[in-house]
């Protein structure tokens, strides 16, 4: 039922290490691009025409580097960016000029949604905050992240998958994980069992990484049950 190639991938444990190794690149990048797109997105939003704090200049220039990144394909960002891993982490190759990969082309899309969770805050909790003379900081750190939790986490699932997404790239610059197996060992040595096997453990991750969020953006909802919708 299975090949040679696919039972000694997982008696040597490679398989296994492919899960980790994407889970803990996944992981790793998605933490640090929300460090960086977080505060960028709110940002973003506050300096928006119809945000709490509008600037415009500042708010043009930051949506202009966010769209810029954001525009270009991730397998050429990748080759780009090369340089600036190396710089950043001293190699151009492997798991840690990857996850310098993931975060730059992450960054700008976390930030985003980020800003789009924020847009969806009821401007009347805003405007009754403001009318109590609440500052600007404290709307954002009282009012507008706690509001748009559950969308944020929402938002940060769909960032976690996306980030998985192009993790299967790592394989193209001496990345490892399960993108790298399915290629190496899968399409390169025609063992098709082996690269659907990766397809089918990416999809148990991706699901696992969906139902966990969905579920911590249900208890973190605190419209539900106070009528509000």
């Amino acid at each position: 039922m299975f090949s040679d190639m696919l039972v000694k991938l997982w008696e040597n444990g490679i398989i296994q290490r492919g899960i980790w190794e994407t889970i803990y690149m996944t992981a790793i990048s998605t933490f640090i691009a929300y460090v960086i797109g977080l505060p960028l997105g709110v940002i973003l939003n506050v300096t928006d025409k119809e945000g709490i704090y509008p600037v415009y200049w500042i708010n043009r220039i930051l949506g202009l580097i966010v769209n810029f990144f954001r525009s270009i394909p991730f397998i050429i960002l990748m080759v780009a960016m090369l340089p600036v891993a190396k710089f950043i982490v001293g190699v151009s190759l492997g798991n840690k000029a990857m996850i310098v990969m993931l975060v730059i082309a992450a960054a700008p899309y976390v930030a985003r949604m980020v800003e789009s969770s924020l847009k969806e805050v009821d401007a009347g909790v805003i405007e009754a905050a403001q009318s109590m003379g609440t500052g600007n900081m404290q709307i954002v750190w009282k009012v507008l992240l706690p509001e748009a939790r559950p969308s944020l986490i929402i938002g940060a699932v769909i960032s976690m998958v996306t980030i998985l997404g192009y993790s299967a790239m790592a394989a193209t610059i001496g990345g490892t994980g399960l993108g790298q197996i399915a290629v190496s060992y899968g399409h390169q040595r025609f063992n098709p069992d082996v690269t659907w096997t990766c397809v089918f453990l990416t999809v148990i991750i991706v699901q696992v990484i969906q139902e966990l969020g969905t579920w911590i953006a249900h208890k973190t909802d605190r419209r539900i049950g106070t009528g509000r919708a």
